[in-house]
């Protein structure tokens, strides 16, 4: 992989982007203390928003500004205990004049937070209207079983709703580098299709931020950022904690990265499965784009039926896999019964599903004081040798790697026929293994720039700026085989407890 500078942990990954103190100017933010909904905290764009001062505000009750009908709702949704992102539709009365609200609400321990934006009731469609529009797509969504045509299906279907100029969908790996998979622009914007970007470009604050919210909005890299006041919240006594709200500011490096791409406005939908960040749809535009709230609430839902339709086709190739192994291991139990031993078994079977099981090129077992091997394996000495150290780690779980030369030294003679290495231990303390091997793979990431400049300090060591070239910036990456994956690590763990069962059957007898 490419130098080691994981700025995803290291620095990026510790910056407090939840505490910016600051919002976008789409909106206005009210803070009330819970258990008396009085005002003790808001965005200087109150003014803006709804006609009245955060400084006349401070100290008021919220129902200043709500009816009594109004108010009642409130406080039947506040009763209900901790919640986030509660859907709040009002009408307010500010200085004379009849202002129609959408509000966002966050209830927790100690405050509840209004996320207040301009409503235009114009402009709601029905539900019906957005049901059939929705219903409509997941039905395309429910006939495609092939993961890559879900992915375009559902970039197209969001940049037909929005009209962005470019969409695309980015999917993490195990370092959670993101790769494009699917991709709609327009000439005004590069590709990217293919390309890989660092973990750090969405670091692990970030990531965990998707966790708890469907999207992010920025209607315009260039807004103004209004602070809260007061600074201090009075009764956190510390920074308000913004991480569920929408308008939480951006941090300047995002700004900037977002202006090296040649984007004024973005929207980033999560994809989920098994509730675990599985990767993003990127949203882009050229220009200034406000997504309205009906329309966030139509990719919110999107959001859940296209993980939703993703994590079941993951699952549904994952179990035509497992299907396949079962009944490789089958095969090589049946062949160990027929053969009346484990070498001779393994050794003897003329299907080798053994190999076929764990994708493997060779195997090699040491058992009963003699080494056996079958297919392409590293020289009878370097086999002896990586036995040897197998039982100086004394492994007594499944062991893999597809990096074996990082680990153990004397790999770098034979990557291309040992750079992945499963163990799979039968007596650990005789020394008894079965190992498989895999071949070197080279592989290429086309990364979006140089991933080794992800970010650049000055001189002072304290302030950075995001790279900016997205520029492709290929890497060779060698010594390294296909990795083993969790259904063959689990079937590995299977095959272990069979190996060890019968041997211990055999000794008994």
């Amino acid at each position: 992989m490419a130098e080691d500078k994981n700025y995803d942990a290291e620095f990026c990954g510790h910056l407090a982007i939840h505490q910016t103190n600051s919002i976008q100017d789409y909106g206005c933010l009210l803070v009330l203390e819970r258990s008396s909904l009085q005002i003790i905290q808001g965005s200087e764009n109150t003014n803006i928003i709804i006609l009245k001062d955060i400084k006349d505000l401070i100290g008021q009750h919220i129902s200043t500004l709500l009816s009594a009908a109004d108010l009642d709702r409130l406080q039947t949704e506040v009763n209900k205990g901790f919640r986030n992102r509660v859907p709040f539709t009002c009408s307010a009365n500010s200085n004379g004049t009849q202002l129609q609200l959408n509000i966002l609400l966050h209830v927790n321990e100690t405050v509840v937070l209004l996320e207040i934006e301009k409503g235009n009731q114009d402009s709601d469609r029905s539900f019906s209207a957005v049901f059939q529009e929705v219903r409509s797509f997941i039905s395309v969504l429910e006939t495609n079983g092939d993961l890559y045509e879900v992915c375009h299906a559902s970039i197209a279907e969001i940049r037909r709703l929005a009209g962005f100029d470019g969409i695309r969908m980015y999917r993490f790996d195990e370092e959670w580098n993101g790769t494009v998979i699917a991709e709609e622009i327009t000439s005004d914007l590069e590709s990217y299709m293919g390309q890989t970007f660092p973990a750090s470009d969405v670091p692990k604050q970030a990531r965990a931020m998707y966790l708890k919210n469907p999207y992010r909005l920025i209607p315009n890299r260039n807004y103004h950022a209004y602070k809260l006041f007061p600074v201090i919240n009075p009764v956190t006594n510390g920074f308000l904690d913004l991480s569920d709200c929408n308008l939480r500011s951006i941090s300047a490096v995002h700004l900037e990265y977002m202006a090296n791409m040649n984007v004024t406005a973005s929207m980033s939908i999560r994809v989920l499965v098994d509730g675990r960040l599985w990767g993003l749809i990127s949203c882009h535009h050229t220009s200034s784009m406000y997504i309205n709230k009906e329309l966030r609430s139509i990719f919110e839902w999107l959001s859940m039926e296209i993980s939703y339709r993703i994590s079941s086709v993951i699952k549904a190739e994952e179990m035509n896999e497992t299907a396949t192994m079962l009944k490789l291991h089958a095969g090589i139990t049946e062949s160990i019964f027929t053969n009346a031993g484990i070498a001779t078994g393994l050794l003897e079977d003329k299907d080798e599903n053994l190999l076929a099981l764990f994708n493997s090129t060779g195997f090699a077992i040491n058992l009963n004081g003699r080494l056996f091997a079958s297919g392409d394996v590293p020289a009878r000495e370097d086999l002896e040798n990586l036995f040897l150290w197998a039982a100086g780690k004394a492994f007594v779980q499944i062991y893999a790697t597809h990096g074996l030369k990082q680990v153990y030294d004397e790999a770098e003679a034979y990557p291309e026929i040992a750079s992945g290495l499963l163990v799979i231990p039968i007596d650990p303390l005789a020394g008894e293994f079965l190992m498989c091997f895999r071949p070197e793979v080279l592989k290429s990431i086309k990364w979006g720039g140089n991933p080794n400049e992800a970010i650049k300090f000055e001189k002072d060591g304290v302030t950075y700026h995001p790279r900016n070239s997205f520029n492709l910036w290929l890497e060779t990456v060698h010594g390294h085989s296909e990795p083993w994956t969790k259904n063959q690590l689990e079937a590995a763990e299977a095959l272990r407890n069979f190996l060890t069962s019968y041997k211990a059957a055999q000794v008994n007898n």
